[in-house]
C-alpha cells in the first residue's frame, strides 16, 4: 500500500485513494513526525530517545522499538510477517522513513519551491499557488513544541514565507496582483521587518488601482523599520515610492483582464454576430479559472446578451447567451439581479424565435433559465430544465445534455428531500462527461457527489470524489474546487467531537481562499455561519464579533446573536421577523439554525414550523448539502424539537 504523509498541518496519513490511515497515539505520530523531518535519512535511536523525552525513562529504546513495530503493521498492514519493512528501514541502530519525497507533503513543498526558482512566472504562480494550499496549519500542529520541532517548524514558516512571496512577485509580474492585497496585507503585519513583504504589498496596492494606500503603505513601512531596526532607508521602498510616482510601466506589465478580454473579442473579428459571440466564449474560458475572473466573466456575458437583444435578432441573442456553457455547482446567484435579467433575456427570446425555434438552441436556452433562477419555487423554472433535458436526449446532443442535468441539478433544491435525485444526475454527468471529454462538467459530477455523500455522512465514498475532483482541477486550471474540498475537509474536522479549534481554523483558511475566488454567492456570511455551527454543536452561543460579515444570513442568526447578548426582547422579535429559508443548498442549514433558536426561545410556533421543514430530511445531515458546514444528525434536531413541543403542550 502506497501512503502520503501530510505534516503541513496535524500530521495525518492516507493511502493514495485519500483514506485515511490511522497512525496511532500522539507519541506514535511524533516518533512518525521526526523521522519526516529527517529528510529520509537515518536517526540513530539515542537521537530518537532524546528528542522524544526531555527525561527519558530506562525503558525508552524499548518504547521507541515498540512504536516502530506498531506504525510498521499500521503503514504495511499486507506486509508478511517478519519481513522487511520498505516504509520504516532499520539502519544501524537507528531509523530512517523510506517513503518517496513526493508522497510527503513537507518535501514536495520545499522541492517545488525549490525548482519554482527560475522557472517563468505563469509556471511559479500555478505551481506555488497549488503548493500553497497543501498547508493545513501550522507543520506538525498536534505536536506539542520539542528541541527538534521547534527549529524545524521555524524552518518550515520560512519556507512558506519565501514561497508566498515568489507566488506574490510572479503574479505581479503577470499584471494580476490586485486579489493578492488581503493576503500580502496579512504577511506584512505578521512579519514587518520583511521589507520584501512591503514592497510587495504596495506593487499589489498599485495593481488594484490604489496609488494612495500603495504609498501610504510604503511611508508606513519606512517609519516601522526605523522605529523598530534603526534601518534609515531601504532600496526596495525607495525604487518602489519613485516608480509609483511616476507610474512606471513595468509596474503594469500586462493589461488588465478586462481590457485583454475586449482585446480578444475584438481581434477575432469586426462583425455583431462574431464579435458578441465571441464574447461569450472568451467569457466562458475566463470564468473556469475563478477568481476575479470569473467575475469579469459574468460582467462580460451579461454585456454580451444585453447587446445582442439590443440588435433585435433573436438568433444571435439566443447563441450569445447559449455560448457560455459553464457549469454550476452553488444554487445561489452570486448576483441575483444579473442574472434574474438573464433570465428574462432568455424568455424573450424564446417568445421571439417561436415554436420554429432549432431544437438544439432551444434546449441551451431553457436550461440557462433552469440555471440562473434559483432560490424561488417557480414551477417555471423546473419545467424550464426539464424540457431542456427532454431536448437534449431526443437529439442525442452529450453537450447539451450536461447543460440540462445542470439545471435540473439547481431547481432539484425548490423541495427538500431530493438527494437522492441529485446522487443520480452526478452519476450521470460524470459518466458522460467521460465518454465525451467534457472535463468542467465531470468535475461538476464530483463536487455533486460530494454534496450527495456530505448530506448522507458518506465521509468515505465522498473522499474518493474529492481525490478525483482535484485531479480533474488541477490539470484543467480550475483552482476554486481545491478551496471547495479545502471546505469539505473543515466541515470533517467539524464534525468530530472534540476541541472545535482545528476546525474554525481550516474554516478561517477557506474564508481566506474564498475572498479571492470570485464567489461573493459563496464567500459572503459562510465564515461565520461555519463558526456558528461549531459553537451550536458545542453548546456555545454565537460568535459576536462585530468584525464577521453575515451576509444575507444575518436574518436567521439574528436572534441568537441578540441571545449572545443577553438581550431576549430583541431575540424575540427577530425570531417573531424571521423569514422562510430559500429554497436552495442551505435550506436546512438555516432551518437548524432556527430550530435551536425555537428551544432556546420555548417558541412553539417556530418550533413546529422548523420540524415540518425538516421532517422530509430526516437521516442526512443539517447542512451538509453545502458540503462545508454541518449543524449535526437532522434526526437529533428533530427528537430535540419533539422533546420541546412535547413539554410545551404538557403544560397546557
Amino acid at each position: 500500500m502506497e501512503i502520503l504523509v501530510q505534516v503541513l498541518g496535524p500530521i495525518e496519513v492516507r493511502d493514495t485513494e485519500g483514506r485515511a490511515v490511522a497512525a496511532g497515539s500522539r507519541r506514535r505520530r511524533e516518533l512518525l513526525g521526526r523521522l519526516v523531518a529527517a529528510g529520509g535519512r537515518a536517526v540513530p535511536l539515542a537521537v530518537l530517545v532524546d528528542d522524544l523525552w526531555e527525561d527519558p525513562p530506562p525503558t525508552a529504546a524499548g518504547t521507541i522499538r515498540t512504536f516502530v513495530a506498531e506504525l510498521r503493521r499500521a503503514l504495511e498492514p499486507d506486509r508478511p510477517p517478519r519481513t522487511r519493512s520498505h516504509v520504516i528501514e532499520t539502519v544501524g541502530t537507528g531509523y530512517a522513513l523510506r517513503v518517496p519525497r513526493e508522497h510527503v507533503d513537507a518535501h514536495r513543498f520545499e522541492d517545488t519551491l525549490r525548482t519554482m526558482r527560475d522557472r517563468p512566472g505563469d509556471q511559479v504562480a500555478r505551481a506555488l499557488g497549488e503548493a500553497l494550499s497543501w498547508w493545513q496549519g501550522e507543520p506538525y500542529a498536534d505536536l506539542d513544541a520539542s528541541s527538534w520541532l521547534t527549529p524545524e517548524r521555524a524552518r518550515l514558516a520560512e519556507l512558506h514565507r519565501q514561497a508566498v512571496e515568489l507566488r506574490a512577485r510572479a503574479v505581479l509580474d503577470l499584471g494580476r496582483g490586485a486579489p493578492l492585497v488581503p493576503e500580502l496585507e496579512a504577511l506584512a503585519a505578521a512579519h514587518p521587518w520583511r521589507e520584501h513583504a512591503w514592497v510587495l504589498l504596495s506593487h499589489a496596492l498599485y495593481q488594484a488601482g490604489r496609488q494612495v494606500d500603495a504609498l501610504a503603505s510604503l511611508r508606513a513601512a519606512r517609519a516601522r523599520l526605523l522605529d523598530r531596526f534603526g534601518l534609515e532607508s531601504v532600496d526596495g521602498l525607495d525604487h518602489l515610492e519613485h516608480d509609483i510616482l511616476r507610474h512606471a510601466a513595468h509596474l503594469t506589465p500586462a493589461p488588465r483582464d478586462e481590457d485583454r478580454l475586449r482585446l480578444l473579442t475584438r481581434t477575432e473579428a469586426t462583425g455583431t454576430y462574431t464579435r458578441l459571440r465571441s464574447m461569450s466564449t472568451v467569457a466562458r474560458a475566463a470564468a473556469v479559472t475563478g477568481g476575479t475572473n470569473l467575475v469579469l466573466a459574468q460582467e462580460q456575458r451579461a454585456a454580451a446578451a444585453a447587446e445582442a437583444e439590443r440588435t433585435g435578432d433573436p438568433g444571435l441573442t439566443a447563441r450569445v447567451i447559449a455560448a457560455y456553457d459553464v457549469p454550476t455547482i452553488w444554487t445561489r446567484a452570486d448576483d441575483p439581479a444579473r442574472s434574474e435579467a438573464l433570465v428574462a433575456t432568455a424568455r424573450r427570446t424564446l417568445h421571439r424565435l417561436g415554436p420554429g425555434a432549432p431544437p438544439a438552441l432551444r434546449a441551451r436556452l431553457l436550461a440557462t433559465i433552469g440555471l440562473e433562477h434559483r432560490g424561488t419555487r417557480d414551477h417555471w423554472a423546473a419545467e424550464a430544465a426539464t424540457e431542456a433535458e427532454q431536448l437534449a436526449r431526443d437529439l442525442h446532443d452529450p453537450q447539451a445534455l450536461v447543460l440540462a442535468l445542470n439545471a435540473r441539478f439547481v431547481q432539484s433544491f425548490q423541495h427538500p428531500g431530493r438527494t437522492g435525485e441529485r446522487d443520480v444526475i452526478a452519476g450521470e454527468l460524470i459518466d458522460l462527461s467521460t465518454r465525451h471529454d467534457l472535463p468542467m462538467f465531470e468535475i461538476l459530477g464530483h463536487l455533486i457527489k460530494i454534496q450527495v455523500c456530505a448530506a448522507r455522512g458518506d465521509t468515505g465514498t465522498a473522499q474518493r470524489h474529492v481525490v478525483a475532483a482535484e485531479r480533474l482541477a488541477t490539470a484543467h486550471e480550475t483552482p476554486i474546487v481545491h478551496v471547495l474540498t479545502a471546505a469539505f475537509r473543515a466541515m470533517q474536522l467539524a464534525e468530530r467531537p472534540n476541541d472545535p479549534t482545528e476546525a474554525a481554523h481550516a474554516y478561517r483558511t477557506v474564508a481566506t481562499d474564498l475572498a479571492g475566488a470570485g464567489m461573493p454567492g459563496v464567500e459572503a456570511g459562510m465564515f461565520p455561519l461555519a463558526l456558528l455551527s461549531l459553537r451550536m454543536r458545542h453548546r456555545r452561543p454565537a460568535p459576536t464579533d462585530p468584525a464577521l460579515d453575515w451576509g444575507p444570513y444575518r436574518p436567521w442568526v439574528q436572534p441568537l446573536l441578540d441571545l449572545a447578548h443577553g438581550n431576549l426582547a430583541a431575540a424575540r422579535q427577530a425570531a417573531a421577523a424571521l423569514p422562510t429559508p430559500p429554497a436552495d443548498h442551505l435550506y436546512d442549514a438555516l432551518w437548524a439554525v432556527s430550530a435551536h433558536t425555537a428551544i432556546l426561545l420555548q417558541d412553539e410556533p417556530l418550533a413546529a414550523r422548523a420540524h415540518d421543514a425538516l421532517s422530509p430530511l430526516r437521516d442526512e445531515i443539517a447542512g451538509g448539502t453545502t458540503a462545508m458546514i454541518t449543524f449535526g444528525p437532522v434526526n437529533a434536531i428533530l427528537s430535540a424539537l419533539d422533546q420541546h413541543l412535547g413539554r410545551h403542550r404538557g403544560r397546557r
